[in-house]
């Protein structure tokens, strides 16, 4: 009986399997199985993707478009996703062929990740806020939106954290499973309202005729502007003004820029047709000493 237990035995029988036929057969079916393993697990994330973005394609055809920031969103996460969940089926099929016991690793991996889920609840909670976030569209890079006490444009959307920038240039990263209530500003079109006050002197039909046919203009001139603006007439009467309310549909938070243009473009128009606003008045009294 031959003792591999020495240097010389374990070099012997080393040397003897390497001259054994069977082993090199083995060896090169385990080889061929990996690599066929590998070649079929790169065709099927292919068709996969191929899958996933033909899919995206015939949603662009119908009628009910989504946003395309949201469309590449979830190419790639859907992309993302198939890959890792192939290759690891590939891995563990490779290790089936070394003579790894695949059950035994998978058990013992399911209870390490049981335990490492219940010390990273609020980590898994972001993950899965995330992917709702950007599966339901909720809101996209580059929307004007509010969370809590913040307000801005969304920078960066990742599966744990969603970055917004404000328009000061702070940028607040907050964490997907705090996010509960959204505002989102940029989905439907804004309003602007503007109230230009008229002196009690002036001629108030005049001045509303005047307005108004310089509103009608205004679409030409901003791209801004969704359709014409709109004189409402006579919103309240001050104590030296009598104050007229417009408003305009705008694109979507571009409301306080058209209302900033309109306001100049009124009083350029006022002031031509000499209709004047109301002027603050001073009255003094005289300081009346008791003799």
């Amino acid at each position: 009986m031959e003792d591999f237990t020495t240097e010389k035995g374990f070099k012997k029988n080393i040397i003897d399997k390497l001259q054994n036929e069977d082993t090199w057969i083995s060896l090169g079916q385990g080889l061929l199985k990996i690599i066929l393993i590998m070649a079929i697990a790169n065709i099927i994330i292919r068709i996969g993707k191929i899958a996933i973005h033909n899919v995206f394609k015939l949603r662009n055809l119908s009628p009910l478009k989504n946003s395309e920031r949201r469309e590449e969103t979830l190419a790639k996460l859907l992309d993302n996703t198939i890959t890792y969940v192939v290759y690891f089926i590939a891995f563990m099929m490779v290790l089936s062929v070394f003579g790894i016991n695949v059950e035994a690793l998978i058990a013992g991996a399911g209870v390490v990740g049981l335990a490492v889920g219940f010390g990273a609840q609020s980590l898994v909670k972001d993950v899965i806020s995330g992917f709702f976030i950007i599966f339901e569209d909720q809101f996209s890079v580059g929307d004007h939106i509010r969370v809590g006490e913040f307000e801005g444009n969304v920078e960066a959307i990742g599966l744990r954290t969603t970055k917004i920038k404000s328009w000061t240039g702070e940028v607040h990263i907050l964490p997907n499973g705090s996010i509960t209530q959204v505002t989102n500003f940029s989905i439907n079109n804004s309003i602007a309202v503007i109230d230009i006050a008229i002196a009690y002197g002036e001629d108030i039909e005049k001045a509303q005729k005047v307005i108004e046919e310089a509103l009608t203009k205004m679409p030409n001139e901003y791209e801004e502007l969704v359709d014409t603006p709109q004189l409402l007439g006579i919103q309240s009467m001050g104590q030296a003004e009598v104050v007229l309310r417009i408003i305009a549909e705008t694109l979507p938070m571009q409301h306080s820029t058209v209302a900033r243009m309109i306001r100049k473009d009124i009083k350029v128009i006022l002031d031509d047709n000499g209709i004047k606003v109301p002027a603050p008045k001073f009255v003094m009294y005289p300081d009346k000493q008791p003799k």
